[in-house]
């Protein structure tokens, strides 16, 4: 592995969300066949996942496939998931070695079994696994992800087991994905695009938000390290004032 950057505890992001964009233009860019840009995305990851490891980032949750990406052509939309399926087979092999557990996110139902089954046997497999936690999200979406949250306790309701006066946020918190994790803190997206693409948009209400020209199958473990870099240095407010931030931090 690299020689991490070392950052003071407190100041390491706990939670890395990354919306790996610039696959297509980087093999347009580089004259490459049709769909061989997410191929090459594809093996930008390690390298990103390792620094991850080596700095003491608990959590990195990648965007591999969204639920709007269902609209590209049937062609692209079965590349991407041969690719995800040799992705997690790819992976185990790592995730066994340096301890990482390896959970997906989305809307499993559009997925086929075969997939399903890979993904829930990854799952197992790497569930004991405390190094760190690598998500994927495969058909993901925000907007998806706060609507099922909303049906589940709107389910409860209507079951007379819960009353719509004690929904809070924090109850609605509980049931979107990746509830059991630290929030998000910093939110990367490549590829030159400036948003968020409905991408954990419950999760990141207070992320750092970071975008960098670089396509991803050119984004490498230096340029996330001088994020995370960038990310120690800006203060963190979550509402308050910048006096009240100074003074807890110095009690």
């Amino acid at each position: 592995m690299s020689t991490p950057t070392v950052l003071a505890p407190v100041l390491i992001p706990r939670h890395i969300a990354i919306i790996m964009d610039g696959n297509n233009r980087y093999g347009t860019a580089n004259a490459l066949g049709k769909g061989q840009g997410h191929v090459a995305g594809k093996d930008a990851l390690d390298p990103i996942v390792e620094y991850c490891v080596d700095t003491g980032i608990e959590v990195l949750t990648v965007f591999a496939f969204s639920s709007e990406n269902w609209q590209r052509p049937p062609s692209e939309v079965a590349l991407l998931m041969q690719l995800l399926t040799s992705t997690i087979h790819e992976q185990m092999p790592r995730m066994n070695e340096y301890r990482i557990r390896l959970r997906f996110i989305g809307d499993r139902s559009q997925l086929s079994h075969d997939l399903q089954t890979l993904m829930a046997d990854a799952e197992a497999e790497t569930a004991h696994f405390e190094a760190m936690t690598l998500v994927i999200a495969i058909s993901y979406g925000g907007q998806w992800d706060i609507a099922n949250a909303a049906k589940q306790l709107a389910q409860q309701v209507e079951a007379g087991e819960l009353r719509a006066a004690e929904i809070d946020k924090e109850m609605l918190g509980n049931y979107v994905q990746l509830a059991d994790a630290p929030a998000v803190d910093m939110l990367v997206r490549t590829g030159g695009e400036y948003r968020i693409s409905n991408f954990l948009l419950w999760q990141s209400a207070y992320a750092e938000l970071f975008f960098t020209q670089t396509l991803w199958p050119n984004f490498t473990a230096d340029e996330l390290a001088a994020m995370v870099a960038e990310f120690a240095q800006r203060q963190r407010r979550f509402g308050k004032t910048s006096e009240q931030i100074v003074k807890e931090q110095q009690r």
